[in-house]
């Protein structure tokens, strides 16, 4: 059973942050992209990252199963210990196309469906996001490391909404349309989780599709940090079904009484 505590928690940053290297080796210079059969786009970065990713969690964790977005027919499954390493090599490919920097290294470690530590990595910025079972949660950049909490929402402030830089949705602007007064703040790739969890926004509203890679990582990060990765139906987002990898829309919610699922009536 890999064990969650402070030194596998450095040893995944310190994977992250090699992945994040050879995905700016690309960044760097022209590189090509091809269509995967969903019409998703994919980089010669995200098969370098993805091959250096399951390389080294390999070597720190030999037993346990990994599910990565760029190899998920080899997946049988987590581990008799209902454990499982998922990973995103590269979330907001799109984004990396464009070159903007809203893209990320995403490394969780499920455990009984629950994301029990996670490291969401921005190469292009150098900012590092991470958080463990028992551990809260932390941001590390140029000035240094910092703990996390989410802000704390009251009906009537001006409500700080992140949504996506590349899919948008009628839902979330049927969402939008229900809200008092709102500031909407565009972002890529998990990034957008990671803003509420240093709460500089109140919520996330995801109403398109995602996939199980896309929010884990970050969900540890926001649960560290006091905030809630919930459904429509208010129930925590989950990774147990691995058999089904897109994820229901959801809700990232920082502190406070808001019962934000009531802005959700009639939404579709």
């Amino acid at each position: 059973m890999q064990e969650v505590n402070k030194e596998v928690l450095a040893a995944v940053e310190r994977i992250a942050r090699e992945a994040g290297c050879l995905i700016m080796e690309v960044y760097s210079r022209d590189f090509s992209v091809v269509n995967k059969e969903d019409k998703s786009p994919l980089t010669e970065a995200d098969a370098r990252a993805h091959s250096l990713i399951v390389s080294e969690l390999a070597k720190l964790s030999p037993a346990t199963p990994i599910l990565s977005e760029e190899d998920v027919s080899s997946f049988a499954g987590a581990d008799k210990f209902s454990q499982y390493w998922l990973v995103d090599p590269l979330d907001g490919t799109k984004e990396f196309i464009k070159r903007n920097g809203e893209f990320t290294v995403n490394i969780a470690l499920i455990e009984s469906g629950v994301s029990v530590l996670g490291v969401v990595y921005a190469p292009a910025t150098d900012v590092l996001y991470s958080a463990a079972r028992g551990l809260g949660a932390s941001k590390v950049d140029v000035t240094g490391t910092v703990p996390l909490s989410v802000s704390s929402f009251t009906q009537g402030e001006l409500c700080r909404v992140v949504g996506s830089r590349s899919h948008g949705s009628d839902a979330m602007e049927g969402f939008l349309q229900k809200l008092p007064k709102h500031q909407m703040v565009a972002m890529g790739s998990s990034l957008k989780l990671c803003l509420v969890a240093e709460g500089l926004a109140d919520i996330y509203p995801r109403l398109g599709p995602t996939s199980l890679w896309d929010t884990a990582a970050a969900q540890c990060v926001v649960e560290a940090a006091g905030g809630q990765v919930i459904t429509l139906n208010g129930e925590a987002l989950g990774y147990g079904n691995t058999d089904k990898v897109l994820n229901p829309y959801f809700l990232v919610i920082g502190a406070g009484t808001t019962n934000w699922l009531e802005f959700f009536a009639g939404v579709e």
